[in-house]
């Protein structure tokens, strides 16, 4: 890690409040080992997932009446928003006094800490951290999840499915396909990854709860996870 690297968190918005409420224990390790490097010269990019929060709301939202899939992507989005606010609040101090919602909108900011949120619908955060490390010009996106790994098949369906440590793009995209459906939980999204492979982005795919392995990651030590290069 050199000094004013930007290093761009994809934060799925299930660790900032999972499905059975806030982890304080989380959120205070995470804002810890934020500000750790902050101190080292680090610089960040966090872009806040909606998670559980949007799949709330966007389930209930079926039950009651149709939606189309432009309804449910901006339930999502404004989830993220409201999670990118909140994150924004913890880091306030070291933080962006505007959460980022387009991600080709280049911001003139010196603090330490850029907070992103959703854009618009067709992608997820996945997809404004792989732009917002292109606008920037960072080289690496660590998506964090409850993912610990990125499996040849889905490991819900086949028992037998295998953890990779690391995979091409070309051998990832055939696992996910090319099409974004909103409320999907993929380990990265099909369009942010096609984009991705574009720029020739490097993604690290990992469980961010386990914040020893997050720590491990961003100082560019070996860690358990996987890398999509």
């Amino acid at each position: 890690m050199r000094k004013n690297e930007i290093i761009v968190l994809s934060l799925g918005g299930s660790l900032i409040i999972p499905k059975d409420g806030f982890n304080l224990e989380f959120l205070k390790g995470f804002k810890k080992l934020i500000l750790k490097f902050v101190k080292k010269g680090a610089r960040f990019i966090i872009v806040c997932g909606g998670g559980h929060t949007a799949r709330a709301y966007q389930d209930i939202s079926k039950g009651i009446g149709e939606l189309t899939p432009e309804d449910i992507d901006w339930i999502g989005i404004h989830s993220t928003r409201l999670n990118a606010h909140f994150m924004r609040t913890i880091f306030r101090k070291w933080a962006h006094s505007v959460v980022v919602k387009d991600p080709t909108h280049k911001l003139q900011w010196t603090e330490k800490i850029l907070v992103g949120s959703g854009w618009k619908p067709g992608w997820s955060t996945d997809y404004d951290a792989v732009k917002l490390a292109e606008l920037y010009g960072a080289k690496t996106v660590i998506n964090l999840s409850n993912v610990e790994y990125v499996c040849d098949k889905d490991p819900k369906k086949f028992a037998d499915a295998k953890k990779l440590e690391k995979i091409s793009w070309a051998g990832y995209r055939k696992i996910v396909g090319d099409k974004w459906s909103p409320g999907a939980n993929w380990p990265f999204d099909p369009v942010a990854s096609k984009e991705a492979e574009k720029m020739k982005l490097k993604v690290i795919v990992m469980d961010g709860t386990n914040l020893t392995e997050v720590e491990k990651a961003i100082g560019g030590k070996r860690f358990k996870g996987t890398t999509i290069i």
